[in-house]
């Protein structure tokens, strides 16, 4: 894989980049407009699996392969065991009203079958068939270390933000790093900062924006936080990872665009009405289709940062803009007032802001009714 750098935001300050590994050889054909997007698939393969009636590994492929389709950058699993994870006593944080399982550890359990063998099975086959980054959130030293051949860069999972010793070992590792924020403090995340840096000087770090509730109220999106991160730790790229449920101008991933976000990060699956787990927050690949659109859209649309007048506005210019006009006839010699002066389009002749220039002045020829007046009538 070809090692290329990730864009700076459209806030233009002087961030570090983010590097991650490509399979596109010609790094030309990367839209800079277009932020890095993650479809995490976490472990909702398995929910899929069981609608289509196949083993979850298929079901996993087949959401690679939609995914990638779409038009994502990369796609992204969760490695975790329920014991490695959770206590059994871990009560559940999440919409029970969505995911009925109200113990952490109970729910983890149903979806952590998949180990080393699996994701290096899933990595091998993008490498072969897809132009998408490989990526899996380990939730522990095992998972770290069996990941480590596999991953362009390690994402860390807001809930770890201050599990110091795997983030030691992650930076140990000297691998671009994805830190979600959600749920933290500003000293959470600078502690969380220090200890990266501690273990990496100079890290290649990129910070998501992130609201820790399954599903998040869309009044509690706050992407205006996304700004705060960018002023302050300007050194670092600052992403998003999201878990409002998509509108159907995916609007939420797009205002997070507009806010600066390099990197975005939203769960994915193959039907959202299916019950649980991530399903009901997550995107589909038409959402991606019509974020990757609207993005497109608004760049496009956002154009010139200088104000000035474009090439294609040269006729409006000419021709809806006013002149001064004859009202009436007007003789060879006469003083010419202002009852005799009309504001007409077109902008061919003397500019309204000249009339009390023109009233006033005798003209140097006979001049038609509705004619437009130049400098040399006058």
């Amino acid at each position: 894989m070809q090692t290329t750098t990730l864009r700076t935001g459209s806030s233009g300050s002087n961030r570090s980049y983010l590097t991650r590994h490509m399979k596109i050889a010609d790094t030309s054909v990367i839209d800079s407009s277009q932020p890095y997007l993650i479809a995490e698939i976490g472990v909702n393969y398995f929910d899929i699996a069981e609608k289509r009636d196949i083993l979850p590994l298929e079901a996993a492929k087949e959401m690679v392969a939609e995914a990638a389709e779409a038009g994502v950058d990369a796609v992204k699993f969760q490695s975790y065991t329920a014991e490695r994870l959770a206590s059994k006593h871990s009560p559940a944080y999440w919409d029970t009203d969505e995911e009925t399982t109200e113990s952490q550890y109970e729910l983890f359990e149903q979806y952590d079958k998949f180990s080393a063998a699996e994701f290096e099975e899933i990595a091998a086959w993008i490498d072969d068939n897809y132009d998408v980054d490989f990526m899996s959130t380990p939730f522990d030293f095992h998972a770290v270390d069996y990941l480590e051949e596999l991953v362009p860069a390690y994402k860390i999972a807001s809930a770890d933000l201050t599990n110091h010793p795997l983030l030691r070992v992650i930076a140990r590792k000297g691998k671009p790093i994805l830190l979600s924020t959600g749920a933290s403090t500003v000293g959470e995340i600078d502690d969380a900062i220090r200890v990266i840096e501690d273990e990496a000087p100079d890290p290649e770090l990129c910070l998501l924006h992130c609201i820790l509730q399954y599903p998040t109220d869309e009044a509690n999106a706050n992407l205006g936080m996304i700004d705060h991160l960018a002023e302050i730790y300007p050194e670092y790229p600052v992403g998003y990872s999201d878990h409002v449920p998509p509108d159907e101008g995916m609007i939420t991933l797009l205002n997070a665009v507009v806010h600066g976000a390099d990197i975005i990060e939203k769960h994915f699956t193959l039907d959202k009405t299916l019950a649980g787990n991530d399903h009901y927050h997550a995107m589909e690949p038409d959402d991606i289709r019509t974020f990757r659109e609207n993005v497109a859209l608004m760049s496009t649309t956002t154009g010139a940062s200088r104000k000035e007048p474009i090439e294609d506005e040269a006729d409006s210019r000419k021709h809806a803009r006013r002149s001064l006009v004859a009202a009436t006839d007007i003789a060879d010699g006469e003083r010419i007032d202002r009852e005799q002066i009309a504001i007409k389009r077109p902008g061919t002749g003397i500019a309204p802001e000249h009339l009390d220039v023109v009233v006033g002045r005798e003209a140097r020829s006979d001049i038609a009714a509705d004619e437009i007046i130049q400098w040399d009538l006058v």
